[in-house]
């Protein structure tokens, strides 16, 4: 009976095979063909969830963090959680100021890669994402969400506190701090403060002195839109009550100063007993009587 051979003579065997097909390999891409056809079957690991593979454990425990909710980096400044270690690194350079990422054009600079190449679009004028109802481009898909939500009056993020619909999150978050009378933005050349950034950046021009409210009537140019409205009764005509944002005329400077509101979400008259706010005195005065009922 015929001895069967061992392990390490089968090995040598098969070295010795693979050796001589080698050999009668005549070109390096010939070889390259033959390793990918022949290598060991890659490991891949399955998510039991969704059905994903993944090619590294690390990544499926990783990816499995978007079913469970875990968020095992914590920010030890402000305590905010992330699922990424990655994520909690660019989340701390908000913290420290750091921005690496610098725009080779006009020297500005990002904390992120994928903000940078946002911003790159503005020199560019690249606007890659567009809207299949009405044709208007955007430098960023997440732009071009919000705007979708024109068109479908999709409203999906509501105020728990007076059940208030918005369309961003975004919005949502700056509608709140009207309950909570939170005001995270302050001028540092006066200490006041404000509900969200852009309203504290229209309001600090009034100390550099930057003037961007041009009177289309004289050439005037004025450096807030309340000294721009107060300007505008000087001529006569309803033509002159306009919106800089918009360019719709109204009748009135009361009207007009109303629709500005809008733009700005300026909304100076707020209810004593709930801390909902309003831009007209008038809607704060049916409001009250809702508490009255």
């Amino acid at each position: 009976m015929k001895a069967k051979p061992s392990s390490h003579q089968q090995n040598v065997s098969a070295a010795s095979s693979n050796v001589n097909i080698i050999h009668h390999i005549s070109s390096t891409g010939e070889y390259i063909k033959y390793y990918h056809k022949n290598k060991p079957t890659e490991r891949l690991f399955f998510c039991s969830e969704c059905g994903k593979t993944f090619n590294r454990n690390s990544h499926l425990i990783s990816h499995q963090r978007s079913h469970t909710g875990e968020k095992p980096y914590s920010c030890p400044e402000c305590g905010k959680r992330f699922m990424r270690s990655s994520h909690l690194v660019r989340h701390k350079r908000i913290h420290t100021g750091e921005k690496p990422h610098s725009c080779s054009e006009c020297g500005k600079r990002f904390i992120t890669t994928s903000d940078l190449v946002i911003h790159r679009r503005t020199h560019t004028g690249e606007r890659p994402y567009h809207c299949s109802e009405c044709g208007k481009s955007f430098v960023c898909n997440s732009v071009l969400i919000k705007h979708l939500r024109t068109h479908t009056g999709e409203k999906r993020h509501c105020c728990p506190d007076c059940g208030k619909y918005f369309t961003t999150n975004a919005y949502l978050v700056v509608h709140q701090r009207i309950h909570t009378g939170e005001k995270p933005f302050s001028c540092t050349q006066c200490g006041k403060s404000f509900t969200c950034n852009s309203v504290l950046t229209k309001h600090q021009k009034i100390h550099t002195g930057q003037k961007f409210y041009p009177c289309h009537q004289c050439g005037k140019i004025f450096a807030n839109n309340t000294q721009f409205l107060s300007h505008q009764t000087s001529h006569e005509g309803k033509n002159s009550n306009f919106s800089l944002d918009c360019g719709k005329s109204f009748a009135s400077k009361r009207h007009i100063v109303l629709h500005q509101r809008r733009h700005i979400g300026e909304k100076p008259y707020s209810c004593s007993k709930c801390r909902e706010c309003f831009t007209d005195i008038r809607h704060l005065t049916r409001h009250l009587e809702s508490h009255q009922r």
